[in-house]
């Protein structure tokens, strides 16, 4: 099943939002098996989150403090969380929480980058259907980085 170089994730909460909007939240234990949470982002998702995803809370309380200075309390204990579990990688959407996570050294990647990932594990066909039902909520995705979406899918 999953093998012992298998990465942590740890997700924020646009991730579930967005792909439980679309009815598809089961992607992320089809690409990832396990995911892991805190109890912060949990609240923020404000639905049951299903038992393959796994409530971890921060230990370091006063670093998730400093975080939530320059983002917000989800995406900072997400981060603090990334910070205190090594070799994990976090699903994060937003550009303010990316940048910080970059600045500090985590490995991330976004909705989308799940998406492709799905395809490139062979999980989905195409990532056109999913960008096409992510496009009519909320979740904003330029042209460009739709195009590029595309090209590492291999489906342009």
């Amino acid at each position: 099943m999953m093998s012992q170089t298998h990465k942590i994730i740890i997700s924020d909460t646009s991730c579930f939002i967005i792909l439980s909007k679309i009815g598809e939240l089961d992607l992320l234990k089809k690409v990832y098996g396990q995911i892991i949470t805190t109890s912060v982002i949990a609240e923020e998702f404000g639905e049951l989150l299903p038992e393959w995803i796994v409530i971890k809370n921060v230990i370091d309380k006063y670093r998730q403090q400093i975080l939530e200075m320059q983002t917000d309390k989800g995406e900072s204990s997400a981060i603090a969380l990334a910070l205190e579990i090594s070799n994990s990688v976090l699903i994060l959407d937003d550009f303010k929480a990316r940048k910080i996570a970059s600045h500090l050294g985590l490995v991330f990647t976004g909705t989308i980058g799940v998406i492709i990932k799905a395809k490139l594990n062979g999980v989905i066909p195409s990532i056109k259907p999913y960008i096409e039902k992510i496009k009519e909520t909320n979740f904003r995705i330029t042209a460009e980085i739709e195009l590029q979406a595309l090209k590492e899918a291999k489906e342009i």
